[in-house]
């Protein structure tokens, strides 16, 4: 299933649900329908600004796991290795992080699932 954002500040930004899922979590906020106010911009802004620091302070973690999940097959082998993922959580925040600084530069709201 697909996300869409909407913002009367910019186009909307289009993402997987499960990513989308994993950053509306971060704002204890439902992936099915949604509204980011504008007086909850600036919070909302600060903790994924935070989470992309993070993100890109420990790139290997979601690299890893993936890794591990990929080798761990039936056959029982994990010789190989699967190249590192190159959409960290970082680049995946990105879209819907510029999204908000918008909507919060223009006091407007951020929706979804409307």
């Amino acid at each position: 299933m697909l996300v869409t954002f909407k913002s009367k500040a910019s186009a909307e930004v289009i993402m997987f649900e499960q990513d989308a899922k994993r950053i509306l979590d971060l704002l204890n906020k439902d992936v099915k329908i949604g509204v980011i106010t504008a007086a909850e911009g600036a919070a909302a802004i600060a903790k994924l600004e935070a989470e992309t620091s993070e993100s890109r302070a420990h790139p290997a973690s979601d690299s890893v796991q993936h890794d591990i999940a990929a080798h761990h097959n039936e056959a029982g082998d994990d010789s190989g290795h699967e190249p590192v993922q190159t959409v960290n959580f970082a680049s995946r925040i990105h879209p819907l992080l510029e999204m908000l600084r918008e909507a919060h530069k223009h006091n407007n709201d951020v929706l979804w699932g409307v």
